[in-house]
């Protein structure tokens, strides 16, 4: 157990459970995910508490597939859950599960319900079972079926799982009550048929358990200790209970509940976020601009910086909304340490320096890191045409702008200071290129580059740089909580990608994708583990150098 781990409500009971004997003092936990979609920031959370606790108190953790509803299910997002939770830092080892390995066992259960009069086969229509249910004001009222023998409701049940009812036409129900004010227990659906083949069994079964019946009871088959879910689930645990306590199965979990994460301007909802893949909003669930681990891990998050985040929101029952600010925060602090820096001008405009002579290359040493001399230094070309950025060149410039402007000087990085000469237009008037020249006594490191200027700014050597795409990506959407409107196509950020074709110096024209780099002055950039190639390089900014958001995210949280 780490002792520096903040003591938060869980860990705490944790504590008096060990203290006391609870459970033999071990510590069994689970990540119970549904294989209905690509895993997103809000499961980051429940993976590190999950799995953390585990570890901190040298138990077990199960990743365990809710695999109960076959027609929204498939393995292309079981491997990627799989692909998450280890991207994300942690292991199942020999723990990998499935409801589905339970429904002999499920199976079983309904039956001993069946037999103990507290489940019966209903044969209401779907909206014949909502309209009996009532609502939060009314209480329900009992179906037809519901005093249904206890042998024609075994003969029905087992006849459903024969196969010879078709979808909808009857259900097996809990008997508990239908004046419930936790409508959860208004007579909860156990069983309904479904004629399609699981992504895990096959064409096995045609009747599913649903999601409540299968969740507490594959915990108890396990052997969870401590089943830690959202807040959303804390009226469903009554139900777990009752099954419990109608089942006595040997081992008996018990539930707690935490607050979800909801990160400002992030989709989290499933749903929504499959309409946005499905109508191609987005390039699939791993566009960058996405909350799922799959979108973070393309766009170049460090997992490291989502644990660090996880960790400091920490764990209560607490609703709220984080800031994206505070999970970008934790990125950049991630990779100031562990990004090299690299010259790259991504609105390239280009500069020749008339008195360098035309054809000569001249190598500069250039560190990889500032706070880092372990990471050594490279050599980077410097010509006569040069690239730099659009926006460190102003024809009318303020009285405290110290880039480069007629007449003005500045120190390119690494290299020389250089004052602006003349400015060459194109037939519209658009400036097109700027005509400079270069102090020589002035290269950087010399014993002789004494004079200083107030502006210093990076470039890229023109002969020899490597053009590329440059994906900027900004917020998805223009609403803090765009989990809370009807409709998200409305507010959709139009800004929320802007390509950019860049120029690249040498020593990016062979980076592993995936690998983080510093673009100095623009931001944390990696290759893109998809369209990325040594034919065609593309980069991802992963998060600017300094929060413009802040302010703007403080104003749309109030």
């Amino acid at each position: 157990m780490n002792d520096n781990q903040p003591r938060d409500f869980i860990r705490q009971i944790i504590d008096e459970d060990i203290a006391s004997g609870k459970h033999g003092g071990r510590v069994v936990t689970r990540f119970p995910p549904e294989p209905n979609g690509y895993l997103h920031v809000g499961h980051a959370k429940s993976i590190c508490l999950n799995f953390g606790v585990a570890a901190e108190y040298a138990g077990r953790t199960f990743l365990r597939f809710d695999d109960t509803n076959p027609g929204k299910e498939s393995e292309e997002y079981v491997r990627a859950i799989k692909d998450d939770v280890r991207w994300l830092g942690f292991d199942w080892e020999d723990r990998l599960s499935h409801a589905s390995d339970y429904f002999d066992q499920l199976y079983d259960a309904a039956e001993t319900l069946i037999v103990k009069d507290k489940a019966y086969v209903d044969s209401l229509t779907a909206e014949q079972i909502r309209a009996y249910r009532g609502t939060l004001t009314e209480a329900g009222k009992d179906s037809p079926y519901r005093n249904r023998s206890l042998e024609e409701n075994l003969d029905l049940f087992r006849r459903m799982r024969a196969g010879e009812f078709a979808d909808g036409e009857h259900v097996l129900r809990a008997k508990i009550d239908m004046a419930s004010p936790n409508i959860n227990l208004r007579d909860p659906t156990l069983y309904r048929i479904r004629h399609v083949p699981h992504q895990h069994t096959g064409d096995k079964w045609c009747i599913y358990p649903m999601y409540d019946f299968a969740h507490g009871l594959s915990d108890a088959f396990e052997g969870i200790t401590h089943s830690l879910c959202t807040l959303e689930f804390e009226d469903h645990r009554p139900l777990y209970d009752w099954f419990l306590d109608q089942l006595d199965p040997p081992h008996r979990p018990r539930q707690y509940e935490f607050s979800r994460l909801n990160l400002a301007f992030a989709l989290t909802s499933k749903r929504k976020l499959n309409l946005l893949v499905s109508e191609g909003i987005v390039s699939g669930w791993d566009d960058p601009r996405l909350a799922t681990l799959a979108g973070m891990r393309r766009r170049g998050y460090p997992p490291a910086a989502i644990r660090d985040f996880c960790r400091r929101i920490g764990v209560t029952k607490k609703e709220n909304m984080i800031e994206m600010a505070l999970l970008e925060n934790c990125i950049r602090e991630n990779l100031d340490v562990a990004a090299e820096r690299r010259m790259v001008v991504v609105h390239p405009l280009k500069v020749t320096l008339t008195n360098f002579d035309a054809g000569k290359t001249e190598m500069l040493a250039a560190q990889n890191h500032p706070n880092r001399p372990e990471l050594g230094s490279r050599q980077i070309p410097f010509s006569r045409e040069i690239f730099i950025e659009r926006d460190d060149f102003m024809e009318d410039a303020p009285k405290k702008y110290f880039r480069l402007k007629p007449g003005g000087e500045v120190r390119l990085r690494f290299a020389y200071i250089i004052q602006c000469k003349e400015v060459v237009r194109n037939a519209n008037g658009e400036v097109i290129e700027l005509l400079c020249t270069l102090d020589p006594d002035t290269r950087s490191g010399s014993a002789s580059s004494e004079r200083k200027v107030k502006g210093t700014i990076h470039w890229v050597s023109a002969t020899h740089a490597v053009p590329a795409e440059v994906r900027l990506y900004d917020r998805l959407f223009t609403v803090a909580d765009p989990g809370s409107v009807a409709e998200v196509m409305p507010v959709l950020n139009p800004s929320s990608l802007a390509v950019a074709q860049a120029k690249l110096e040498p020593s990016l024209g062979t980076v592993v994708a995936g690998t983080p780099w510093q673009f100095e002055r623009l931001g944390y950039f990696c290759a893109d583990s998809v369209d990325h190639s040594g034919n065609k390089p593309v980069f991802n900014r992963i998060v600017t150098l300094r929060d413009g958001w802040a302010k703007i995210e403080k104003q749309a949280l109030q």
